[in-house]
């Protein structure tokens, strides 16, 4: 029930791209193949199981039960508020800490692509980095189901939990990328929506059960069932089809003293600054942090609805599952209506039009809703509900600018590191939000300032817009002219030649906190 519009997070919660024309539903195919022999030509009829018209193959079962886990791992998200709240008595303010440095893996995702690209593990790249992201995501969530009983052990332990997610998320989102270059647009949608797909359906499984199970079993037996769920991820990653590189038939691969290597990294280093660099990447860039780094409530309002209004962990699964939705439709209202409006109008509309709506929630905490025959659980929902839906199509803009924004042959690590400054500013703008809880005196039973807290947040999300001139205007060859731009500005193999890390939009929320 976020006021603030810049969307938190991969909250985010997961999308399904659309505009592919896929449906849903799992449809078999008969294929048939022609196979010609010396005495003549027999055809044989192939059945092959698709799924958003994508083969499942060992490779994209592994693909989609990645993504699948993302979304799955969203059950332990109310547990972990309940356990800050509760078992470990912890203030808004230092809540909002807590969860703020639990996103601080996801802000330095292009390292992980070179260290799955460059040092490969017992002779894999993609394998080996799978099963290990798996094991430590386990031993995360199951030291908080049983030892862990501190702030400090809590924090340690959702931040290795979150690294353990990024960490695969750039591995997979490797892979996808693999599988997609030179395809078609429309091979590559398909292979998108496959990962959204899986992705989101894992969130909306995930979001009711994250409120009932906590109401009938409690946090530590949540995080005992979560503990399992990235053990998927070890065990698919059999199904990864990968060759062994050459030469390394045991133990760890590990070329940190290799000159070659070293000179790679350093080559790889400058050429993404140069990149950002650019004036036509740099100052976008500086919007995008901006607009994110303004200031939440989110951690105020949790101990508000909980503590001061009753809502139970169930209902708040509820919230969850409706929000989930509601992010889908973010995205179908985007893709419908506003894909073809130009971004700086985008960014205008949806942040005042989301300022404006997030001060609906000054009516909850002041109990005006209830003098119109509103409850507060319904006046919640539906709170939610709209802020989730502008939220999620505000978001989009900025997927699509920093696409734009990458020139041919670094596409993929230039992305993730405009995800990444995109993710810092979202966690300054939660660690602000922090400092603002403690400076307006709100605690876990005090809330005489809320009202006046969400009101300072949502005008601050104002604060960016004089500078939407740093935006691009709305033309389509924007990574042209960044190209454009190295080549003149003398720079000898411009293009990136490392392999690819990661092309999906993650949003940062979504990519963050919401990956708990």
């Amino acid at each position: 029930m976020s006021g603030v519009l810049p969307l938190s997070s991969r909250e985010d919660e997961p999308f399904i791209g659309a505009g592919n024309g896929d449906s849903l539903a799992i449809e078999m195919e008969q294929e048939t193949s022609t196979s010609t022999s010396s005495g003549g030509s027999s055809r044989k009829k192939n059945s092959r199981l698709k799924c958003f018209g994508v083969d499942l193959s060992p490779d994209n079962v592994a693909v989609a039960m990645v993504y699948f886990v993302q979304g799955v791992l969203g059950l332990a998200r109310l547990a972990v508020s309940f356990y800050l709240k509760d078992d470990l008595h912890l203030d808004p303010a230092e809540t909002a800490v807590v969860t703020g440095f639990s996103a601080l893996p996801w802000l330095v995702k292009p390292l992980y692509g070179f260290i799955s690209d460059s040092i490969p593990l017992f002779g894999y790249r993609r394998r080996s980095y799978l099963v290990l992201s798996g094991l430590l995501g386990a031993l995360s969530w199951s030291l908080m189901a049983t030892f862990v009983d501190s702030k400090y052990g809590a924090a340690c332990c959702i931040l290795l939990g979150s690294f353990s997610v990024a960490f695969s998320d750039v591995v997979v989102d490797s892979m996808v990328v693999e599988r997609a270059r030179g395809e078609s647009q429309s091979v590559s949608g398909s292979l998108q929506s496959l990962c959204w797909g899986s992705s989101a359906f894992g969130g909306i499984v995930s979001s009711y059960f994250s409120g009932s199970l906590v109401d009938a079993y409690g946090v530590r037996f949540v995080f005992g069932v979560t503990a399992l769920l990235p053990l998927i991820t070890s065990a698919v990653a059999v199904l990864v089809k990968e060759q062994r590189v050459i030469g390394q038939a045991r133990g760890p691969n590990v070329p940190l003293g290799n000159s070659s290597f070293l000179k790679s990294s350093k080559e790889n280093i400058i050429q993404l600054w140069n990149a950002v660099r650019q004036p036509n990447v740099f100052l976008p860039t500086v919007f995008i942090f901006l607009w994110q780094a303004t200031p939440q409530s989110d951690s105020a309002m949790f101990f508000f609805t909980t503590n001061k209004l009753g809502f139970t962990p169930e209902f708040l699964g509820r919230v969850k599952l409706v929000t989930s939705v509601a992010s889908l439709a973010g995205v179908g209202l985007y893709n419908g209506f506003l894909k073809n409006v130009p971004l700086r109008k985008i960014f205008l509309a949806t942040t005042v039009t989301g300022t404006v709506l997030g001060m609906t929630q000054v009516f909850l905490v002041m109990g005006l809703n209830r003098q119109f025959g509103i409850s507060d659980e319904w006046f919640a929902i539906g709170d939610s509900l709209i802020i989730t839906v502008l939220s999620q199509a505000s978001f989009m803009p900025v997927l699509v600018l920093a696409a734009k924004l990458c020139p041919e042959g670094m596409e993929a690590t230039l992305f993730a590191t405009l995800m990444s400054i995109s993710n810092g500013g979202n966690v300054l703008g939660g660690l602000i939000g922090a400092g603002l809880t403690q400076i307006f005196g709100v605690t876990k039973d005090k809330f005489d300032n809320l009202a006046a807290l969400i009101i300072l947040c949502n005008l601050s999300s104002l604060l960016p817009l004089p500078l939407l001139h740093l935006l691009p205007r709305d033309d389509s060859d924007t990574a042209s002219k960044v190209y454009t731009e190295l080549e003149e500005s003398g720079e000898e193999n411009c293009k990136y030649h490392g392999t690819v890390t990661t092309t999906s939009p993650k949003l940062s929320s979504i990519e963050m906190t919401n990956d708990l």
